[in-house]
């Protein structure tokens, strides 16, 4: 039922927009700068990453060492008489 098909009969064709001379393709005057809202958005992503990062380390410091049931002591189960 399925049969192969050669590599030369398959075609891709790919619909581009020739460039022009008129449009330097974002690279003015302004290309690569910044503006001071970037600037501010980034020391408050370092702000929040921080705090984030300090209660995640007082969560992580209340948890046990170990999360295994404690093994019961031989001395405690024998009953007193």
């Amino acid at each position: 039922m399925l049969t192969r098909i050669p590599l030369e009969d398959t075609v891709a064709l790919v619909a581009a927009q020739p460039p022009t001379s008129n449009d330097p393709g974002g690279q003015k005057e302004d290309f690569g700068k910044s503006s001071p809202l970037g600037l501010l958005l980034l020391v408050l992503f370092f702000i929040a990453v921080f705090f984030l990062v300090r209660s995640m380390n007082k969560h992580l410091r209340n948890l046990p060492a170990s999360f295994d049931e404690p093994t019961p002591d031989k001395k405690t189960d024998s009953p007193q008489t």
